[in-house]
C-alpha cells in the first residue's frame, strides 16, 4: 500500500482503496456545469475548511496552468462525474476558476493544404 502524491490511498494490485462515491460523500451531481474539455485553474485561495486529501491533490494539479477536467480525472484515477463534484466544490469555495475551451474555427478544420498533405502522406505509406 502506498500514499501517492499526498493522499490517494492506492494498492498496487487492487487500485484505489476508497470507493469513488465515498470521495464525494455520495454525491454524483456537481453544483457547477463542466464538460470534459472545461479548463480549470487554481486561484491561489485556499478553502476556509479542510476538505480532504483529494481536494488538495486537485489544487496541486490545477496550480500552475489551466488543465482540463478530463486530465484531472485521469490523474486522480476517478470517474469524471466524481471529479466534477470535487471541482464544483472547489469552485464554490473560490479556490478554482473555470474557462470553456477556445472554439475551433471551422476554416481550420477544412484547410485544403492540410488535407492534401495528409492524403499525400497516406498514399506514401500504402
Amino acid at each position: 500500500m502506498s500514499d501517492a502524491q499526498g493522499g490517494a490511498w492506492l494498492d498496487d494490485e487492487a487500485g484505489r482503496l476508497v470507493r469513488p462515491y465515498a470521495v464525494s460523500n455520495g454525491r454524483t451531481r456537481p453544483t457547477a456545469h463542466f464538460d470534459l474539455l472545461t479548463l480549470v485553474m487554481a486561484t491561489g485561495n485556499r478553502p476556509k475548511t479542510y476538505l480532504g486529501p483529494d481536494y488538495d491533490e486537485v489544487l496541486a494539479l490545477c496550480g500552475g496552468h489551466p488543465i482540463s477536467v478530463a486530465e484531472v480525472a485521469a490523474h486522480l484515477r476517478l470517474p469524471a462525474v466524481i471529479t466534477k463534484v470535487l471541482l464544483s466544490d472547489l469552485v464554490g469555495h473560490e479556490a478554482l476558476t473555470t474557462r470553456a475551451p477556445r472554439p475551433i474555427e471551422a476554416s481550420s478544420l477544412t484547410d485544403r493544404n492540410l488535407l492534401e498533405a495528409v492524403l499525400h502522406g497516406l498514399r506514401k505509406r500504402l
